[in-house]
């Protein structure tokens, strides 16, 4: 199921426009990030696209048909919400009943969870991994153990669209890490998810789309690897940052360093990343499973205009599916196919480009 808002705008009464000319698109299978400085309206446009307010101009849309339209208890069968922890009321409620009040769009009215309700419950507890806190009240769960509980009271309502507001906020790594796994594992099922965040590099790693708001030329909507620049991260918050790359044992993660307050300057126009010239890359990829090679090989078929050569690697006694693959092509859709298929779930992904002469030479002088 498709979310899309179209030409969204929306002021508080009497107010200065707060959202304007909001457009984007979260289909099956997507994770769409929105970011923006405190105070960009990233809750508020929540907000309005799940119809919790009204836009002053535009509207929201489920597979084209505007959510003002689809009678209310159709509406949240289809789209359900997660808050920010930190802002919920905690009822002395057990886990198992702070979720089963999800299930109210498909229970009839007045009437109580049946054996089909708390059989959906504790499927989704032990999906994410809290049946532990089955019986444990709310008011006595850790930061990462509410917002996983809100989560599952979201999913045990079978929605096709979810809408997380700043879910990995005010947690420790381990608990952003589980709430980040359980995200990205709903969207390899097919659910179209969106959520808003603080942090620039779970965008990078997680999202395949990005929202940003704040920046002084209006909102921008597209592939995050677009969106997510140097540039538009200086327009928007105002900060000079380094995007990077982290290596890990297993691939290589995009990430972003803050450097320093940009003094409300922008940047150059027509300021690039550098990435824009062709580049040899020798890609290799590992495969635990046989149906994460089939998702990789589908986009390497995709690069067949850029790529040099390719060959299967061996793995005798193991199974692993390994491949090799020497790509020729612009370093920015290099990266971008790096960074599709590090979204794979069950696959292990690094790349290694030749060195640049211009980089060396330049590096040398210095």
């Amino acid at each position: 199921m498709t979310l899309s808002v179209e030409n969204g705008c929306f002021s508080y009464r009497r107010g200065r426009p707060i959202l304007r000319n909001i457009h984007f698109s979260v289909g099956p299978g997507d994770i769409a990030a929105i970011l923006g400085p405190n105070g960009a309206g990233k809750t508020t446009l929540l907000r309005c696209a799940m119809g919790f307010l009204p836009w002053s101009r535009g509207r929201s849309c489920l597979d084209g048909t505007d959510i003002r339209s689809i009678p209310h208890r159709r509406l949240w069968q289809n789209i359900a919400y997660v808050p920010q922890a930190k802002n919920t009321a905690l009822p002395s409620y057990t886990v198992e009943q702070m979720i089963l009040l999800g299930r109210s769009s498909r229970i009839a009215l007045l009437a109580k969870p049946g054996g089909k309700d708390l059989e959906k419950a504790g499927e989704v507890m032990e999906k994410l991994g809290i049946t532990r806190l089955k019986d444990k009240k709310c008011s006595e769960l850790s930061g990462g153990e509410l917002q996983m509980t809100l989560i599952a009271r979201a999913l045990v309502s079978q929605p096709k669209v979810l809408i997380l507001d700043e879910p990995e906020s005010n947690l420790d790594f381990k608990n952003q890490l589980l709430v980040l796994e359980a995200m990205s594992a709903l969207a390899a099922e097919g659910m179209s998810c969106v959520f808003n965040t603080h942090y620039p590099a779970h965008a990078l790693q997680r999202a395949n789309k990005a929202l940003l708001l704040g920046s002084r030329g209006g909102p921008v909507f597209g592939e995050t690897h677009s969106i997510v620049t140097e540039k538009n991260i200086e327009l928007a918050f105002g900060v000079r940052a380094v995007i990077g790359e982290l290596e890990t044992p297993e691939r290589v993660l995009p990430d972003v360093v803050p450097l320093c307050l940009s003094g409300g300057e922008a940047p150059e126009p027509g300021g690039g990343t550098g990435r824009e010239g062709p580049r040899l890359a020798a890609v290799t990829i590992l495969a635990g499973e046989k149906s994460a090679a089939e998702e990789a090989g589908k986009i390497l078929r995709g690069c067949r205009d850029f790529t040099v050569g390719r060959m299967d690697l061996p793995c005798p006694g193991r199974r692993v599916t390994a491949e090799s693959v020497v790509l020729d092509a612009p370093e920015n859709t290099i990266r971008e196919l790096l960074y599709r298929l590090n979204r794979l779930p069950g696959i292990s992904v690094k790349a290694v480009f030749q060195p640049n002469e211009k980089r060396t030479e330049n590096s040398c002088k210095e």
